[in-house]
Parts: structure tokens; C-alpha cells; sequence
């Protein structure tokens, strides 16, 4: 009989990473692949309100609010995936905006980051990175806050970076920078967590499905689908897409400009 793991509601460590630093944000480890090195900050388990309520304005029509339940701890990146990782591990740099190696990688497909991640964990055996799923991504995009963003009500271009001649709700217009900003060059939401608003688009490893309204538990998405999620909206967007909640899909093969992704470690 195959034994399941217990849930994981205290920080576990994993192979090739360093031992754990705790900070005002929590508690981290880091990945380093030659000489380039990866954040990752510990996420416990939790319950929380996925999706927004009919009252959150410029929502969209599948984002039915529903509880999820999280049993087990995972380790999220605290940044995209840079292009320096990236090439740390795959000679060719895909990326449109290739001015700083610590820009996001994008123009990448969801396969490419499958691709990626399975070399990666060729590498390093026991690693077991891998995208996180849709659910776990709004959880560490929220990080205990229930608001449109993770900032509060609203936000501003000095804290996301989206398309600020189309501010979110009434809000004051913005700068459009007409292209991604560094890594971890944005604050940090309440879990150390940088740029889960704006900048790229993330793919999730779920496919795309509607919402439930009942409350689920460690959900995955359906086994089978045609597009694969994109979370968190991107520099060439209006500030509403970069909403908690907000939810894209397209298909697999595409390489949108915008179109980056997040590591995560533990549980699946």
C-alpha cells in the first residue's frame, strides 16, 4: 500500500537548497544553479476565499467566490523566474526584453516552462520544482488579505507595473514603462513575495475550468482541457487585470510577449 504524505504545516527542507533564513516576512530558503540564485519563501497551509465578490468593481464573470482549503505547505519563488535562471539552465533566452538578465524570462509557452522545469529537476534530483497550481498562486498573490490587491483597494504604478494610463477603478494614471522591470525591483507583498501583480503573466500548471461554488480542498483543475491558466496580469495591461483574482487562459503552444511563469517546491 502506498503511504500518503502527511500534510506539511511546518517548513520542510529540500535537497540542493540552503538552510532556511527567517525575516519580517517569514521564512526562506534559496536555490542557487551555477552561481545564480533563486528565493523561495515558505507558504503554510490555510483556508481562503478564492475568486472576488459580485461587488469588487471591473471583476470578471468567472471568478465565483468560493472557499479553498490549502492542507499542505509549499515553497513559492519570491520573484518570476528571471532570465538569468533561466539560462542557468537552458542555453537560449527567449525573452523580448533582454536588457537586464534579472528581467522576468517571457515569449515562453507553457510547455517551454515544463520543459525547463524537467531539466531542472534532471539536474537536481529530488528538487521537484514545478508551477504552482491556480489555487495555490491566488493564495500567495492574496497573502492573507481579501481586498482587490494584495497593497489594499488599490494600487498605483510604483507598486505594480501595468498600463498606467488605464488605472484601476477611478485611480490616478500612472507611468506605462512599455515593458517588464527587474525581478524584486517592486514591493513586496505581505509574504515577501515581489511582482505577483503586473509586470507578467504566470502560467499555472492547471488547466483552465470554471469555478465551483462549493468549497474544494487542494484543488488541481480538470485532468483534461484545451487552455492551460495565466495569473496575474502584465506591463501591458489595464491595473484591473492585475487583480487577485483576475484569470486568463490560453493554450499551451503560445508565447505571448507578456508571458512568464513561478517556481514552486513541495507538495503537489
Amino acid at each position: 500500500m502506498t503511504r500518503q504524505p502527511a500534510p506539511s504545516t511546518d517548513p520542510f527542507r529540500v535537497p540542493w537548497t540552503s538552510d532556511f533564513v527567517e525575516d519580517e516576512y517569514g521564512i526562506s530558503i534559496s536555490l542557487e544553479v551555477a552561481k545564480v540564485r533563486q528565493v523561495f519563501r515558505w507558504l503554510p497551509p490555510g483556508r481562503f476565499l478564492m475568486g472576488s465578490p459580485v461587488d469588487e468593481p471591473e471583476r470578471g464573470s468567472v471568478e465565483t467566490l468560493h472557499e479553498v482549503t490549502l492542507s499542505h505547505g509549499f515553497w513559492l519563488a519570491d520573484t518570476a523566474c528571471t532570465q538569468a535562471f533561466w539560462m542557468s539552465v537552458w542555453p537560449v533566452n527567449p525573452s523580448h526584453f533582454q536588457d537586464d538578465v534579472q528581467n522576468p524570462v517571457e515569449n515562453v509557452a507553457w510547455h517551454d516552462a515544463q520543459r525547463f522545469i524537467a531539466e531542472l529537476n534532471r539536474r537536481l534530483p529530488g528538487l521537484d520544482s514545478r508551477l504552482p497550481s491556480e489555487a495555490e498562486w491566488e493564495y500567495a498573490c492574496r497573502a492573507g488579505t481579501q481586498t482587490p490587491f494584495s497593497f489594499g483597494q488599490q494600487i498605483t504604478t510604483e507598486q505594480v507595473n501595468y498600463h498606467g494610463a488605464y488605472p484601476y477603478a477611478g485611480g490616478e494614471k500612472g507611468s506605462h514603462r512599455q515593458g517588464t522591470v527587474p525581478a524584486a525591483s517592486l514591493p513586496a507583498n505581505a509574504w515577501g513575495l515581489h511582482e505577483m501583480h503586473g509586470n507578467v503573466w504566470e502560467w499555472c500548471a492547471d488547466w483552465y475550468a470554471d469555478y465551483p461554488s462549493a468549497a474544494q480542498t487542494d484543488p488541481r483543475g480538470p485532468t483534461f482541457g484545451k487552455m492551460r491558466v495565466l495569473r496575474g496580469g502584465t506591463w501591458s495591461d489595464p491595473a484591473r487585470y492585475a487583480r487577485s483574482a483576475t484569470r486568463s487562459r490560453i493554450e499551451p503552444v503560445y508565447r505571448p510577449l507578456s508571458t512568464g511563469f513561478r517556481l514552486a517546491l513541495g507538495y503537489r
